[in-house]
């Protein structure tokens, strides 16, 4: 698939604004000022999206504290050894040079709904008339006793955000004793990418496997069961990795001894592993909570999803893993890019004063490496439901595959690449 086909895709199942020309142009939507907060699979689309669908004529402020985007889909290919960050890794100039869209490197440390304004980490006020946060997700350190002080002494890692993390992880992975235990704990649902934990079992494994085959990986999931491709992951650990990967469902890790690297069930025994890998509980990104836009559980947002305006406030739109999701839809990044393609088209028809589209469609794709070179993946289709204001997936849509294949693999790095283009090209 190359990426005119996949943006035409997205397109076509999204219903996006079509016909765009330069005699619509509306003195509102020229004059508005758009900042959008995160660069990852959410914000980056918003931005380019937002200049594409108002035929550039959008003024759009992209604020992101990186330098370039590292994907977190994929990112446990560099963990378990078989691909390098740089491999996973886009620059964000091209939105600047190709799509006239300002980006500003730095954070945001508040946003002010009522005064409609953002201040900087470096101390800059900026004003809007919308705002976007697609901030990711924040880890929960302190749902997990000794989680944080284990993780500042450098004991236990997380990288579920792509970069420094990732590589640190596969150090730790590769300088484990002979016949070691690598274990990693999984939060009850929901969190960030659904199957992301257990295809890092698989990506460990695959590198104990091939270089310490006395190694062991062991899961230990708070969940009842594995919350996604449960048949096929099990498939894969009973036949590829069999005596190496052991799962541990409603094993829940309540504590950390970082000194001893020992972790803390809350029935179960205590466990020692070599290497801890521990995935707290998750919630909005901190801007999202700090803003007071959390008000599902004081975790997730809840928006209006034809325009994924934020409940809480208006004129601000929140993107990815820190909404509260739809039935049966996944925090993914796949989903992120979509979630902004109907905010983008929302937000360009409300400042020219046209009807929002009433009927989106999302789609999505997760990949999943149980190798280094074998894919699985689960697709959906969810149409917008008018009467429950929701998204409900399309009966009969989507799939899941019957089994691995190295084909799939192929078509996971030209998914990979097409949505990097699409979001960041």
């Amino acid at each position: 698939m190359d990426r005119r086909h996949f943006i035409g895709q997205s397109a076509a199942a999204l219903g996006l604004l079509a016909g765009l020309s330069g005699q619509t142009k509306a003195a509102s939507l020229q004059k508005a000022e758009i900042l959008v907060i995160g660069g990852g699979y959410g914000g980056a689309t918003a931005a380019k999206y937002l200049r594409l669908f108002s035929n550039n004529t959008a003024r759009v402020t992209l604020i992101e504290p990186n330098t370039s985007f590292i994907s977190c889909p994929m990112s446990n290919l560099v963990i378990g050894g078989s691909r390098n960050l740089a491999e996973i890794t886009s620059p964000y100039d091209t939105l600047s040079k190709r799509h006239g869209i300002k980006i500003i490197q730095d954070s945001v440390s508040s946003i002010d709904p009522d005064g409609k304004t953002v201040k900087l980490s470096s101390g800059k006020t900026l004003r809007y008339d919308k705002v976007v946060v697609s901030p990711g997700v924040s880890l929960n350190m302190n749902s997990i006793e000794g989680l944080a002080q284990a993780n500042k002494d450098g004991v236990t890692l997380q990288a579920w955000k792509a970069g420094a993390e990732t590589v640190a992880l596969h150090k730790q992975i590769a300088a484990m004793r002979e016949g070691g235990t690598f274990a990693i704990s999984i939060p009850e649902a929901p969190y960030r990418c659904p199957p992301g934990p257990y295809e890092r079992a698989c990506q460990v494994a695959n590198y104990l496997k091939n270089h310490n085959p006395k190694g062991k990986v062991l899961i230990l999931d708070a969940n009842q069961d594995v919350t996604s491709k449960g048949a096929l992951f099990k498939k894969v650990w009973a036949e590829q990795y069999s005596g190496i990967i052991e799962y541990r469902p409603k094993s829940n890790v309540i504590g950390v001894d970082g000194k001893n690297k020992t972790l803390k069930l809350e029935v179960e025994d205590d466990i020692k592993a070599d290497v801890l890998n521990v995935l707290p509980q998750m919630a909005a990104g901190e801007i999202a909570v700090k803003t007071g836009l959390a008000n599902s559980n004081g975790r997730w947002v809840n928006v209006n999803f034809l325009n994924f305006e934020s409940t809480a406030r208006k004129d601000i739109h929140v993107l990815g893993d820190s909404i509260q999701i739809a039935p049966l839809m996944p925090k993914s990044g796949h989903m992120a890019n979509q979630h902004a393609k109907v905010a983008a088209a929302a937000i360009v028809a409300e400042l020219s004063g046209w009807e929002v589209n009433p009927a989106p469609v999302l789609t999505n794709t997760c990949y999943s490496f149980v190798n280094d070179r074998e894919v699985v993946h689960v697709a959906s289709v969810h149409q917008y439901n008018a009467a429950e204001k929701t998204f409900k997936t399309v009966p009969g849509s989507g799939g899941l595959s019957p089994a691995p294949s190295t084909l799939e693999g192929v078509y996971a790095w030209g998914w990979a690449h097409n949505i990097w283009a699409d979001s960041l090209g």
